[in-house]
């Protein structure tokens, strides 16, 4: 589905359904240097189960047209963009690291078209070391592959994935190459930069939901807990066996998780 957003055209994958704004509309926000395919199978499943879906390529990133933003409040207010555009008043948000952050902002910035938001491999404050920062800027393979190591619990993913001969790994590093130059810098610069989270998490009202991968070296189980104490509502998911990349790892537990709480 395309719409325009800020006068550029926006691609959302509706999940194979025909996307219909009276349906409970879910929003699904990807992470830094990634697109809406990293939520194939979950967006896909509630498209199929009572849900308009919209699992968005932010600006500059994946088939959306524009410049990336450059803070996860623009991002936020975007998002709110978008749904005046698909004709929806209220929506519950699905984030994804970069896309939690801006999930966090939104919520607290529009109450009132804020349904739910689920908080997926999160962190607050997500700082991005110096040398990934600058790499990012200097050396996009060299980040791409750092990147691709840190957030993946595993180089071989456990026999019952439901992806037979799906390469996790492999995957992510080719969406990341996907993007255009310049995409992962702004990215992981506005993640780095955003200060408002813990302030923003404070005024949230929607219940929320954090996901969260028990070994994750990218955003630790341990940073979450400052965060998880300003939500209002909330509930805890830990899954084990997964790093960063929850939607690949553990497509099925993700899935299981958002189902129970969406």
């Amino acid at each position: 589905m395309e719409l325009t957003v800020h006068k550029h055209a926006t691609y959302a994958y509706t999940g194979g359904k025909p996307f219909d704004p009276a349906l409970p509309t879910v929003v699904f926000i990807h992470g830094a240097e990634h697109d809406h395919s990293v939520w194939a199978l979950q967006s896909r499943y509630l498209a199929h189960h009572g849900r308009g879906v919209l699992a968005v390529d932010l600006p500059g990133h994946g088939r959306s047209e524009g410049p990336p933003l450059e803070s996860v409040e623009a991002i936020a207010d975007w998002v709110i963009a978008l749904l005046d555009a698909a004709g929806v008043q209220r929506a519950t948000l699905i984030g994804h690291s970069m896309g939690s952050l801006v999930s966090i902002e939104c919520a607290a910035r529009h109450p009132e078209r804020i349904a739910k938001i689920v908080l997926v491999g999160t962190a607050v404050p997500m700082k991005v070391s110096e040398e990934l920062l600058n790499a990012t800027r200097d050396d996009e393979p060299l980040a791409q592959d750092m990147v691709n190591i840190w957030s993946h619990a595993a180089y071989a993913q456990y026999p019952s994935n439901p992806g037979p001969g799906f390469w996790v790994m492999g995957g992510n590093l080719r969406v990341m190459q996907r993007q255009k130059p310049g995409v992962m810098h702004v990215d992981f610069k506005a993640c780095n930069d955003y200060v408002n989270g813990i302030t923003a998490a404070g005024k949230v009202a929607a219940p929320a939901m954090l996901i969260v991968g028990k070994r994750d070296v990218m955003t630790p189980p341990r940073a979450t807990k400052e965060i998880a104490a300003a939500l209002a509502d909330k509930r805890i998911v830990e899954i084990a066996g997964t790093g960063h990349a929850l939607m690949a790892e553990k497509p099925d537990e993700v899935l299981d998780a958002l189902r129970d709480f969406v």
